[in-house]
């Protein structure tokens, strides 16, 4: 998709720790607490109190390459913090080929949208590889799986004119129930400018936050990450529902936020490919924000299935619903970034929940979920080049106490520097 630019990419790096000193990353009952997802309670059609889990619905992630020992790794995720088990489906569309860093990747996207949504169905979309036409691919067959509500997708390309033929693969299939699409906004600062297709006006972009939290989850401070990806975007027109928000004639993200700084991370547990052994390691990020906020969307579903209602669809629902909530549902952060870094802030889901559970559609009459074929994807050949939302800085670090137990916040340590690759041409 156009011709090859330069990019900036973060090398996940394994800082091992002292032994005398060892740390943990926040675990789900704090973060629950510090987004307002803890105790979400829904109203059935009989007015009966629901648990708002995702329960019914289902979320995709997209990742690549093979991970195989997510499975067991988000058993031992689950086990720690008294989490039910997860129904999890992995779609592989390659071959057994690992990589480190996907691997990485997927542990976390899987571990903290069951976290956040443990009623959910989660399907874990694996393309053959991390070429655009392969991860183009995965999206399609994730948008195409029956009962999907949500998509995450903790990855970028670099921003190119040819873009916007590429939208459609961000939009509810003929027939589907409504679906909303969530993207990483990058790892790499304003300095980069914007992501796609977390610029494009049918996804929902996901920037990071510096998060501080004492035991019980309460905030103490929050504000926006300083490598969290933000700017206008180069190409697409600022969308309806952004203008009266965002000055400026080009869409601008992120839309939205949530903890993305690895400094003040979560714990997830991961066994790199090869070894014998997982281990726990504090991570974030701006991939952490796609699979949250894809979970907080199936909660949202669930609740509209509950009341009749159809899944939201991104760019005609979900997204000008988002703007339209700005300062209700949401809560703001400290900005010191870049003029569009905090969008609409970090979910308050107390009241953005609810809202988005409440709101009517045209689609509403007829909610039924329909059942559709995978399609092939459309052949392209100007493809763009895939720039993965660096993961975050990895750490081994000891395996967290017990739920109810506080988690000690770990050790602030400086992102490592961005290494700049040239793209390979097209």
């Amino acid at each position: 998709m156009g011709k090859s630019l330069r990019r900036r990419r973060l090398r996940p790096s394994i800082e091992m720790l002292d032994a005398r000193r060892l740390l943990s990353g926040y675990a789900p009952a704090q973060i629950g607490t510090a987004y307002g997802l803890s105790s979400i309670t829904l109203t059935s059609s009989t007015g009966a109190a629901v648990a708002g889990d995702g329960s019914g619905q289902t979320i995709a992630i997209v990742g690549a390459y093979h991970n195989p020992t997510l499975l067991s790794d988000l058993k031992v995720f689950n086990q720690t913090y008294g989490l039910p088990d997860a129904h999890v489906t992995v779609v592989n569309l390659g071959d057994q080929t690992t990589n480190e860093t996907w691997a990485s990747e997927s542990a976390m996207d899987v571990q903290w949208a069951h976290a956040i949504a443990p009623g959910a169905t989660i399907v874990m979309i694996e393309a053959a590889s991390d070429a655009a036409d392969d991860v183009l691919a995965a999206v399609d067959a994730a948008r195409n799986t029956p009962g999907v509500v949500a998509v995450s997708m903790s990855f970028g390309f670099t921003e190119t004119a040819g873009q916007h033929t590429y939208d459609s693969y961000f939009t509810t299939p003929a027939g589907h129930a409504g679906i909303t699409f969530f993207s990483a906004s990058g790892d790499h600062g304003p300095a980069g400018g914007a992501m796609y297709p977390a610029s494009s006006p049918n996804v929902v972009g996901v920037g990071g936050t510096s998060l501080t939290l004492d035991d019980a989850g309460d905030v103490l401070s929050e504000g926006v990450w300083a490598r969290s990806g933000s700017g206008p975007g180069r190409f697409a027109a600022a969308p309806s529902y952004q203008r009266t928000f965002q000055q400026g004639a080009k869409r601008s993200t992120p839309d939205v936020l949530f903890l993305g700084d690895p400094t003040t991370g979560v714990s997830v547990f991961h066994t790199t490919p090869g070894a014998s052994q997982g281990t726990w390691r504090v991570v974030a990020g701006t991939s952490l924000g796609a699979p949250a906020w894809a979970a907080i969307m199936a909660i949202v579903s669930q609740g509209r299935a509950l009341e009749g209602r159809a899944s939201l669809d991104g760019p005609s629902e979900t997204l000008p619903m988002l703007y339209a909530l700005a300062g209700t549902g949401f809560r703001s952060v400290t900005n010191g970034v870049s003029p569009t870094a905090a969008g609409l802030g970090v979910p308050d889901g107390r009241t953005l929940i609810p809202a988005l559970v409440n709101a009517t559609t045209a689609h509403d009459a007829s909610a039924t979920k329909t059942t559709v074929a995978v399609a092939e994807p459309v052949a392209s050949t100007n493809k763009p080049a895939i720039r993965r939302t660096p993961a975050f800085r990895r750490r081994t670090v000891a395996a967290p106490r017990a739920p109810l137990a506080p988690v000690r916040q770990p050790r602030l340590v400086r992102q490592a520097a961005p290494v700049r690759r040239k793209a390979v041409g097209a």
